[in-house]
């Protein structure tokens, strides 16, 4: 009989202690949010006695503008970024055209220059546009800004599926377009999710990018959202602002809950060629 290899208890003990590290910020911040300053200060470890519920309600009522903002610009962005990137990918991996790896690498070479560094040309760019402070302005920014990563992730991805899918897809007499839609979609989905996941979570905690270029409150996201509800606080309310915290992050959390195994089997995916 096949014998079963037995966890090795300080893996266990070292797993157990890196959860542990990882879950906690977000159980205090939870358990914070139902506190007000007098148990903040008295009973900074201890649960939240009496339980104050309005903390959370305030902080929805007051984020909930920012977070719609949020939504539509991250869902816009990566409908922009995966459409455009994957296109650009499989153009790279299963297109035939002059100076193709040049232009690949010249692409790659963007990933050296850092964000901070394009960041005054990015407003330049969209200030000439009449782009500030709209919502074209910011998902421009951030369909332009993942690119590079984007399509190399994906590239990659499209580089170990077997060329012989697309041959005969040619034989069949499908156009590229065909080829695309109907052979490499269905392949790089689980990589598509593992992109999106990603530069949702890049650019829902974004602050910078958003602080440039959106100026009037009813275009800001949830991060500048955050901002602006904790300066109104005269005194520092440390209930209500973890309250806050909580909600920002409550839909982040959510999804990933429900786009896990999507994320796990896209970084698996095509690790190893069959």
């Amino acid at each position: 009989m096949r014998k079963i290899k037995r966890a090795n208890p300080l893996i266990n003990i070292f797993l157990i202690i890196l959860a542990v590290l990882t879950f906690y910020p977000l159980f205090f911040t939870l358990m914070t949010s139902f506190k007000d300053n007098e148990q903040f200060y008295t009973r900074f470890w201890s649960l939240p006695n009496p339980i104050i519920w309005g903390n959370h309600l305030t902080a929805f009522i007051e984020l909930f503008p920012f977070i719609v903002n949020s939504v539509i610009i991250t869902t816009s962005s990566i409908v922009g970024i995966l459409i455009t990137t994957s296109l650009s990918a499989y153009a790279f991996a299963r297109l035939r055209f002059p100076c193709k790896e040049i232009i690949y690498m010249v692409i790659l070479a963007l990933l050296m220059i850092p964000s901070l560094l394009q960041l005054i040309p990015q407003f330049i760019i969209l200030r000439d546009l009449n782009l500030l402070n709209t919502y074209t302005g910011i998902i421009i920014g951030y369909i332009a800004g993942h690119q590079a990563f984007s399509i190399f992730i994906i590239r990659t991805f499209f580089d170990a599926q077997p060329k012989e899918l697309f041959e005969a897809a040619r034989i069949d007499g499908c156009s590229e377009i065909k080829t695309y839609y109907h052979i490499a979609l269905p392949l790089i989905k689980p990589i598509l999710s593992t992109v999106a996941i990603m530069t949702l979570l890049a650019m829902w905690n974004d602050f910078l990018w958003p602080l440039i270029v959106a100026s009037d409150p009813d275009m800001m996201p949830v991060a500048l959202g955050l901002l602006r509800y904790t300066r109104t606080f005269q005194v520092v309310q440390y209930g209500p602002m973890f309250a806050a915290f909580f909600v920002a992050s409550l839909p982040l959390i959510i999804l990933f809950l429900f786009l896990m195994r999507s994320f796990v089997e896209g970084l698996t995916t095509g690790a190893v060629k069959a």
